[in-house]
């Protein structure tokens, strides 16, 4: 079943922002998005205002819909929100965490470490992301899997997260990683795994907080 001519606006708006194409403050011109999509600009607007709740697009009158620029309080309340839910939602998750999963995260966690030899943190970030993904992904609660992917839709556009601004960081991340993925292996309880990742994403919004000097999260 093909998707809904707004959902298939809000699935082309929402991707090229994520991947840098639409830039912060880029003018969203909804008749040049409707004609691309072959449909009138009704569809298109109802994307932009599902956008906006996001806090990816910011509408101002007499000016229209523009990519939201990053904002230090919208990431601080999407990380604070992602330590409460994609911790439940791995948790969740670990039961359908099979060996071979095991083995594809492992494996993507030691490139990652390999990356830190001759750092790239743009490549790290995407790894980082991708290594998320498998952890929550599996999460068995739609409803929850849908808020933790819209956080971290969120976090991609505003580029908040990447680690070009929190490059210390990126070895305890890795260390981290292999600490929970040897919880799942050992079969830890639910409560471990959901601490041990909300003590992970705490981590990385700390390290991001101090570099741009705001005092810690209490979460």
């Amino acid at each position: 079943m093909s998707p809904s001519k707004s959902e298939a606006a809000y699935q082309l708006v929402s991707e090229r922002i994520t991947n840098g194409a639409y830039s912060p403050g880029y003018r969203l011109v909804l008749g040049t998005i409707a004609a691309e999509l072959g449909c009138s600009v009704v569809p298109v607007r109802e994307a932009i205002r599902r956008l906006e709740a996001e806090g990816l697009v910011h509408f101002t009158r007499n000016v229209g819909a523009t990519v939201a620029h990053v904002d230090s309080t919208l990431y601080l309340h999407t990380m604070q929100t992602l330590m409460i839910i994609e911790p439940a939602a791995t948790a969740l998750a670990a039961d359908a965490m099979d060996a071979a999963w095991l083995a594809q995260a492992r494996e993507l966690n030691d490139k990652m470490r390999q990356c830190l030899e001759d750092f790239d943190p743009v490549a790290f970030t995407r790894m980082n992301t991708e290594f998320h993904q498998l952890l929550y992904g599996q999460c068995p609660n739609p409803h929850i899997l849908d808020l933790v992917q819209r956080g971290w839709r969120r976090l991609a556009a505003m580029r908040a997260s990447s680690f070009t601004h929190i490059p210390n960081r990126a070895k305890a991340s890795v260390a981290e990683h292999d600490a929970l993925l040897d919880l799942i292996a050992g079969h830890a309880t639910p409560a471990q795994i959901e601490t041990a990742a909300r003590e992970h994403r705490a981590n990385t919004l700390n390290a991001y907080l101090q570099a741009a000097g705001m005092p810690p999260s209490v979460i």
